[in-house]
């Protein structure tokens, strides 16, 4: 289980979190909602360690993880997926899921079958550069290689964000899947409405920096949420 306690951010002078909290649980999606610039973002910055917070702390399975480094997050357990995909576009699909091995043990530097198995396209373009992709395709290669890593946690910041419909229903598809194996918590950053309240088991919604609503999607409706999502 990840949780986050009165977790504060800054950015030089400005703070831009306020004390959150959240809890993210094996075989569910927290999905992390609100309009721009309340602070989704640099939340998952921080669980991930990319960028340092100010107070509070974030543990994972009891253990306080103390202000990770990236690398320190990501060998913990915490696998991000950042807005904009970071792919490596002269890189081939496969080199670019073999960036995932980091964390793993030398005997373990493969690319397991059921990658393939959840993304299909990417065995079909397993030699083709990750650049030459269409965005959709470089979506689901930036999940996959997170997902290489054996994560216990799964962090994804807008994976819809211009992505063609079909292709949303497929990461829609593996998500749920992931969720059912039941061995992996998902945080969700998602602005796509209906995409994120389909998937979610929890919901958190941010406005300037603080959580404003936090309750299981069996205690919450449709139209509180949304109220909350356009304050």
């Amino acid at each position: 289980m990840l949780k986050v306690e009165n977790l504060t951010l800054h950015y030089g002078a400005s703070q831009i979190l306020w004390g959150v909290s959240l809890t993210a649980r094996p075989g569910a999606v927290t999905a992390v909602m609100g309009t721009n610039g309340v602070g989704k973002t640099s939340l998952l910055r921080a669980i991930a360690g990319r960028h340092p917070y100010s107070g509070g702390t974030i543990s994972l399975d009891g253990k306080a993880l103390d202000h990770p480094s990236a690398a320190a997050a990501a060998r913990a357990g915490i696998a991000y997926v950042p807005q904009g995909r970071e792919i490596f576009p002269l890189l081939t699909v496969t080199e670019n899921l073999q960036t995932g091995y980091a964390c793993l043990p030398r005997s373990e530097h493969r690319i397991p079958p059921r990658i393939y198995e959840l993304f299909p396209v990417l065995e079909q373009m397993k030699h083709r550069r990750g650049g030459d992709l269409s965005g959709g395709q470089q979506q689901q290669l930036a999940i996959a290689r997170a997902l290489i890593a054996q994560p216990k946690v799964l962090l994804l910041d807008e994976p819809t964000e211009g992505i063609q419909p079909n292709i949303i229903t497929q990461i829609g598809k593996v998500i749920e899947l992931l969720r059912s194996e039941g061995q992996i918590a998902i945080v969700l950053v998602e602005q796509y409405f209906d995409f994120a309240y389909q998937l979610a088991d929890e919901f958190c919604v941010l406005n300037r920096g603080e959580v404003v609503l936090a309750e299981p999607a069996s205690n919450v409706t449709r139209e509180a949420i949304l109220q909350r999502v356009s304050i």
